[in-house]
């Protein structure tokens, strides 16, 4: 009987030559039954010495957009683009995206480390695994519903395979305090103040396009949690950074985020990607013109 290919030998295989990809995925270790796909793009002349991009996509379960949104970056910085995608039938609704999947059938918490977040650093441990990368960290970064999803990744898993984290104009945030239950605040789900405190601690970019202030978009979550966070995502990105630093100077703790701005965006992904590929790699925003070039799309 022919044994199963590991996640690493099929990424080995799938991911040995340059272009888009598609690679089921599945993690036997927790979620057996819940596989996922990983859309990748290498480009011609990548070498596994090159930063590897992982991109959440957003409410709408699109990977493979997301991976075509970072192409032109990839191709101009030599990086390789991993998207991995949850479909909304195997992993339903947003308790198993954006909210992770905290919570059991029952309504117990799950152990942190079978939460969704940590199949992000799995990936790139077989991503490594494979020879496909010989990076020790990734660069991580999610819009809209997957910009929750990045956050409270941050939130609640270790931070070690990551190089640089940026959260792409979420729709709510998971607050940085113990005062709400999860997933308004941190309480009630075993996280502890030393996530918290690693959390504030950590480099982590919010992204927020200063158009992205609709109040009756439809993906918007309109519920009295997220309402008291401000009225649409451009306020809630203030709301959250600020109260990162109230608690960080509150505990007397150390506090690395950054709160950026992208002028005339609004809830766009493929902006939003294009933006944060100029800050990771060239180290500024997009040109005016550039950002003005982008505008006036909406993506989720």
């Amino acid at each position: 009987m022919k044994a199963e290919m590991s996640n690493a030998d099929r990424i080995a295989q799938e991911l040995g030559h340059a272009g888009r990809n598609a690679i089921p995925y599945v993690d036997d270790d927790r979620n057996a039954d819940r596989p996922f796909t990983l859309q990748t793009y290498r480009p011609y002349g990548y070498t596994p010495d090159r930063p590897v991009v992982m991109v959440q996509h957003g409410v709408l379960r699109n990977g493979d957009d997301y991976r075509d949104f970072w192409i032109p970056a990839a191709d101009r910085h030599n990086v390789l683009i991993v998207a991995p995608t949850f479909s909304n039938d195997i992993w339903p609704g947003v308790e198993s995206y954006n909210n992770g999947r905290v919570f059991s059938a029952g309504g117990n918490p799950r152990h942190i480390d079978g939460w969704t977040y940590a199949l992000v650093a799995k990936v790139f441990a077989d991503l490594r695994a494979a020879g496909v990368t010989e990076t020790a960290q990734a660069h991580l970064f999610g819009h809209s519903a997957g910009g929750q999803f990045v956050h409270r990744l941050m939130s609640s898993q270790p931070h070690a395979p990551f190089c640089a984290v940026a959260a792409a104009n979420p729709g709510w945030y998971t607050l940085p305090t113990f005062a709400h239950r999860y997933p308004e605040g941190l309480d009630g789900v075993g996280l502890t103040e030393d996530h918290l405190v690693r959390l504030l601690a950590y480099p982590m970019t919010i992204l927020a396009g200063d158009q992205d202030i609709a109040t009756d978009d439809p993906n918007l979550p309109s519920d009295a949690a997220a309402l008291r966070q401000g009225p649409h995502r451009y306020a809630r990105a203030h709301n959250y950074f600020e109260a990162g630093q109230r608690e960080a100077q509150r505990r007397g703790v150390p506090f690395g985020w950054t709160l950026q701005t992208v002028p005339g965006i609004g809830h766009d992904g493929r902006a939003m990607s294009a933006a944060c590929a100029s800050l990771w790699f060239e180290g500024k925003l997009p040109s005016d013109a550039e950002l003005a070039r982008l505008a006036g799309q909406q993506v989720a």
